[in-house]
C-alpha cells in the first residue's frame, strides 16, 4: 500500500466519521449534511473549523480514492450516506482506531489526555495500555501512523501526533533563529523598564533670572548654592552590563534547549530508518 497523505479537510472528515460510528451508531452512516456538522462542531475539536459542503464533498472524494471511505444508497433513504473504511484499510484494532480518531480530531495529545478522551470509543484500563497502543501505531508497516513529539521545555509529558498528514516537520535553522530572537526580545520587554530620559543640563551656581516688574528695582540674582551632583553614569553602565549578562545567559539556555530538541527528534527518526 502506498503512503497515505491526507489534507486537513480529509483528516477532519475521516475522524468525524470514525467518531460518529462509535458515539451515535443509530445515525451512522452519515449524510453529507450530518458530516459537515460533525466536522464543524465546537466540542471535542481542535481547531474548530467552518467547512462548507463543497469542501467536505471534495474531502470525501479524496477519501474514497484512498479506500478510506465509501458511499451507500440505502433503500430507506433517498440521499447518499457515507462511512469510513479506516480499520479495514490500515488493519487497525478497536483501541488503535479510537486513539487515531482522537488525534485526527483534536491534534497532539499526551497519554493521559488520550486515555480520558477515548472513553466513549474504547475504555483503556491503564496508561500503560494507551502507551502500548501508541507503540503499535508508531511501528505499523509499511507506514507509521503516530509519532512522539519532542518534549517541550518546561512541560512534563510528551505528546503524540498522527502522521496521516505527513511526517512531523523539523524546524529549519532560520525558524530556530527567529524563535530565539523573538523569545529574547519578549523576555527583555517584559523585565526591563525603559531608562528615564536625562534632564536638560542647567548652569551650575546660578538661578533662572526673573524680569523686574514696573517700578521695581532690578536686583541681581544671588548665586545659588552649589550642590554636588551624583554621577549617574556608573549606575547606568552597571545596569546595562547586568542586562547584557542576562541576555547572554538566556540565549545560551535557548540554544541548549533547541539542541536537545534536535537530538531527541534525530533519535526518533532513527527508529524508522
Amino acid at each position: 500500500m502506498e503512503s497515505l497523505i491526507l489534507n486537513a479537510v480529509e483528516a477532519r472528515a475521516l475522524g468525524a466519521l470514525v467518531e460518529k460510528e462509535f458515539t451515535t451508531p443509530e445515525h451512522y452512516p452519515l449524510t453529507l449534511n450530518a458530516l459537515v456538522n460533525a466536522c464543524n462542531q465546537i466540542t471535542n475539536r481542535d481547531p474548530v473549523v467552518s467547512f462548507s459542503e463543497t469542501m467536505v464533498t471534495r474531502a470525501l472524494s479524496g477519501l474514497r480514492e484512498k479506500s478510506l471511505a465509501g458511499v451507500f444508497h440505502g433503500a430507506d433513504s433517498r440521499v447518499p450516506k457515507y462511512a469510513h473504511r479506516l480499520q479495514e484499510a490500515l488493519s487497525l484494532s478497536g483501541p488503535e482506531t479510537a486513539v487515531l480518531c482522537v488525534l485526527l480530531l483534536r491534534g497532539p495529545q499526551t497519554v493521559g489526555e488520550l486515555r480520558g478522551r477515548t472513553g466513549r470509543m474504547h475504555e483503556f484500563a491503564t496508561l500503560a495500555a494507551v502507551e502500548a497502543t501508541l507503540h503499535a501505531l508508531a511501528t505499523k508497516k509499511p507506514q507509521p501512523l503516530v509519532a512522539k513529539l519532542p518534549r517541550q521545555a518546561g512541560v512534563k509529558e510528551s505528546r503524540f501526533e498522527h502522521l496521516l498528514e505527513g511526517d512531523v516537520p523539523l524546524p529549519s535553522a532560520e525558524a530556530v533563529r527567529r524563535l530565539e530572537a523573538a523569545t529574547v526580545a519578549e523576555r527583555l520587554a517584559a523585565r526591563e523598564p525603559p531608562l528615564p530620559a536625562p534632564k536638560p543640563p542647567q548652569s551650575a551656581g546660578f538661578k533662572e533670572s526673573r524680569l523686574a516688574r514696573p517700578g521695581e528695582r532690578a536686583v541681581p540674582d544671588a548665586p545659588a548654592e552649589v550642590v554636588p551632583r551624583s554621577e549617574p553614569v556608573p549606575a547606568a553602565a552597571r545596569r546595562e552590563d547586568e542586562r547584557i549578562a542576562r541576555l547572554e545567559a538566556e540565549t545560551d539556555a535557548l540554544r541548549r534547549e533547541i539542541a536537545e530538541l534536535k537530538r531527541q527528534f534525530a533519535n526518533f527518526r532513527k527508529q524508522f530508518e
